[in-house]
């Protein structure tokens, strides 16, 4: 046989029935890799639901690696997951995906043959029209006074009131049990059986992104704050005696002359919660549902105690009344002077004080204040606020 036989004879030995060229394995032509590897949901697909989760497997040979990235609002994040045992398949840690996010996948296998194949897709998935967000107290970093309360105010109704507590995590160093109460379909609060002990550190971390609160309704954040509890201040108001005791630590720091609500108006007993803190405000008898009996444009240190108007604030218009007969309209007054001065009761009060202090309304011809008029959850029993969970 001639060389050139002998190459016509060895070159027809190496084409395989499919026409492929052999020398790789002598295995043929190579699969594509969307056969090798196969990814849901599939390569550009958009609006994908977030309960139909992500998928790598290959039907023989093994997956080497697989990397996920999820990028939402401008931002990347590792998507963790592992691969079976046999390598067969890879899934995330966790189901469920994220809305309004772009998901890509890099995976490498080999297949049956030990050939190697590797893969990249992208998916989008579904934007929701619609959104809700909790507005939560107190502020980030703060430092507040031992009866401050955690509370979300939410500005759409919330369904799915057990989705959206099991998303909210307060936790408080030293730990301290700490149960949460709604107030209708708005508004979720967390509070310990008792007052905060000072120094306590509380973390409040919001798990709402992607949660459902309501048909079609998703939340939208994803984020962790902390506060600081300072030292305990307690004020007892005495309606009857026109007197306010103030305990720092438990110790008596001061008595002051106050007035209180007027025998037709009274003031609330009970005990609020110090939410804001103004060293100037305007009081409109019009805006809490009075007539026009009053409009002071410039009320000096005024301490809000309730959502409905309850204000502890000084009162330089009525400078005698203060120790002696109550005429306000509800609040509680501290004497005081035109444009304010720390030389008085209301300036020093002022001045000693932190949100989340508790002020204590007793001897008042009024009812109790609601445990949802401002942070009043302490009005509440332990056992009947544990009871306002959704999570059974």
């Amino acid at each position: 046989m001639t060389w050139a036989g002998l190459l016509a004879g060895a070159a027809g030995c190496t084409a395989d029935a499919g026409g492929g060229i052999g020398g790789v394995g002598g295995f043929g032509k190579p699969p594509a890799p969307e056969d090798v590897i196969r990814v849901a949901p599939d390569d550009g697909t958009k609006g994908v639901p977030p309960e139909e989760g992500l998928r790598v497997r290959v039907p023989s040979g093994r997956l080497e690696s697989v990397t996920v990235v999820k990028s939402q609002d401008a931002q990347e994040f590792p998507v963790p997951g592992h691969i079976s045992d046999d390598g067969l398949r890879w899934e995330p840690d966790e189901a469920r995906l994220s809305l309004a996010a772009e998901y890509t996948v890099d995976a490498v296998a080999l297949d049956a043959h030990g050939r190697r194949s590797a893969r990249h897709t992208t998916f989008t998935t579904y934007v929701p029209e619609e959104r809700f967000i909790g507005y939560v107290s107190p502020e980030n970093r703060s430092t507040v006074g031992t009866g401050m309360i955690v509370s979300l105010e939410f500005n759409r109704e919330i369904e799915d009131r057990a989705a959206v507590e099991r998303a909210v995590h307060v936790t408080a160093k030293p730990p301290v049990e700490i149960r949460p109460h709604w107030f209708g379909k708005g508004r979720l609060d967390f509070r310990p059986e008792h007052y905060w002990t000072p120094g306590t550190r509380v973390t409040v971390a919001l798990r709402l992104r992607d949660v459902e609160g309501a048909p079609g309704v998703y939340g939208l954040q994803h984020r962790t704050f902390s506060f600081t509890v300072g030292r305990s201040q307690v004020s007892l108001v005495d309606a009857a005696t026109h007197t306010m005791q103030v305990r720092r630590d438990g110790a008596l720091l001061a008595t002051v002359p106050i007035t209180a609500g007027a025998p037709k108006t009274t003031t609330y007993n009970g005990k609020m919660v110090v939410t804001e803190m103004l060293e100037v405000t305007r009081m409109n008898s019009r805006t809490v549902g009075f007539g026009g009996e009053y409009d002071i444009p410039d009320v000096p240190h005024a301490l809000r105690l309730t959502d409905s108007g309850t204000f502890l604030h000084g009162n330089y218009w009525a400078p005698t009344a203060p120790g002696r007969v109550n005429v306000s309209h509800g609040c509680v007054g501290l004497r005081d002077v035109k444009g304010g001065s720390s030389d008085t009761p209301a300036g020093w009060f002022f001045d000693r004080s932190l949100v989340g202090d508790v002020v204590e309304v007793v001897h008042s011809d009024d009812k109790k204040v609601a445990p949802d008029n401002g942070l009043g959850g302490w009005n509440m029993g332990w056992k009947e606020w544990k009871s306002g969970s959704a999570v059974k």
